[in-house]
């Protein structure tokens, strides 16, 4: 059965980043931090499968809402209606959000959450009138597939057959100059008048890598922002619910973005939901009347009732002291392990926040997604029974909440074996 599986999957499904016809391993399925294949094995789940699983899998509450909710209503047209897996979401994430927000604006992934916060930010100039256009984003940024998010990250092969169907963004040099440097360079760009929005992952750098950058750089930028009347766009698709350490990155800043963009973890891995997270100050130019103004963009999936569930019962979870203080003791134990490897001679760069821990081992290509010494990674922690993912020569660990300290100790323990080997 589980050949036939291979064989099915491997000549008809297409994966994600990868070569048409590639072999694929076949999960049966999983439990806490683990993974169980069809063929026997088990294999902890080291980054959350794509950073969604913050609770371990198969989480009971979480199956038992989307279970009860789905014996009431499974879908309804969010467009003339709504229901009350919706309304406690949008009531749960407006008080535990830092800052003062005004509305929420279901989507269905993380992309589409960015495309909302894009298209809000042009139309709010063009419903007053006034001509701005130009979107800042930081180098290095990834915010995800779809075309508007193409356009804010990083030029790179993923989006080379794409480039001239992407609009012009102003691009901020967050890795090639310093701080004081990358703020001057916005303080040019913002005099000039024609910033709509200002976009930007707080903190940290997924998809570049998991790059962190320091909270003064990231509040300079913001007070220009501010200065100019810039409207703020925090990615927090990959850092909100806990992954840095607060409930939210943005918490380590002062300034307030105008929109936030949350998917991920916020149904614990179990269903697509997207997010826009939308302040007054934005939603008080679509209370018009004129047809013209209104925002036009929805989903059919949009607040699907299931997905709701799941991201209440997740919250609910995310919010328990047991959580807080497992987050705690994830932050601690990377610190622990960083202190213990730092200063090897294969480790380039080594950081950590919360409960994301990266490391850039040393590559004679350098660094890129494209290293050679990716596969050869890979395959040595899922010969161990792990799943790491490396983004090229970088290798990160971004655990599920409910991981314990000996399921960590074996993820140290390999990669400690792995530094032995270079």
């Amino acid at each position: 059965m589980n050949n036939t599986l291979q064989q099915i999957d491997k000549q008809h499904i297409w994966h994600p980043f990868d070569i048409l016809h590639a072999e694929n391993i076949m999960i049966e399925r999983g439990e806490g931090v683990n993974l169980y294949t069809t063929d026997g094995r088990q294999i902890l789940d080291a980054i959350s499968s794509w950073w969604v699983n913050i609770h371990g899998h198969a989480q009971p509450d979480i199956a038992k809402a989307i279970y009860n909710q789905a014996q009431k209503i499974e879908q309804v047209i969010f467009a003339g209606f709504s229901h009350a897996p919706a309304v406690t979401l949008a009531q749960s994430l407006l008080k535990i959000l830092p800052f003062s927000f005004d509305q929420i604006f279901y989507s269905d992934n993380g992309s589409t959450s960015v495309e909302v916060a894009l298209k809000l930010a042009m139309q709010y100039w063009y419903n007053q009138g006034i001509k701005k256009s130009k979107i800042v984003a930081l180098e290095a940024a990834y915010h995800g597939d779809t075309f508007g998010a193409m356009a804010v990250g990083e030029r790179s092969v993923f989006s080379k057959p794409f480039q001239k169907y992407l609009f012009d963004v102003a691009v901020l040099p967050l890795h090639s100059a310093s701080a004081k440097e990358c703020v001057a360079h916005f303080e040019t760009i913002a005099c000039q008048g024609d910033v709509a929005a200002f976009i930007y992952e707080p903190l940290i750098q997924g998809a570049a890598g998991m790059v962190i950058y320091e909270p003064d750089l990231l509040q300079s930028l913001l007070e220009v922002a501010q200065k100019y009347n810039i409207i703020c766009i925090a990615d927090e698709v990959m850092t909100g619910f806990g992954r840095t350490g607060k409930l939210f990155a943005s918490e380590y800043m002062s300034i307030a973005p105008d929109m936030m963009c949350l998917s991920k973890g916020i149904t614990g891995g179990f269903l697509p939901l997207g997010v826009t997270v939308i302040n007054e100050k934005i939603s008080v130019q679509f209370q018009s009347t004129e047809k013209e103004k209104r925002f036009y963009h929805g989903h059919s999936y949009t607040a699907n009732p299931l997905s709701c569930a799941a991201a209440n019962a997740s919250m609910n979870l995310l919010l328990t002291k047991e959580c807080q203080q497992q987050i705690q003791l994830i932050a601690k134990a990377h610190q622990f392990f960083l202190e213990q490897i730092r200063g090897h001679s294969k480790i380039v760069k080594i950081q950590a926040l919360g409960t994301i821990l990266s490391i850039e081992l040393f590559s004679e290509s350098g660094t890129s997604y494209f290293s050679k010494n990716r596969n050869y990674l890979y395959q040595f922690f899922l010969d161990r029974d792990i799943l790491l993912r490396p983004l090229g020569n970088v290798i990160y660990i971004l655990p599920p909440y409910v991981i314990n300290e000996v399921q960590l100790n074996k993820i140290y323990t390999a990669i400690a074996e792995l530094l032995a080997t270079l």
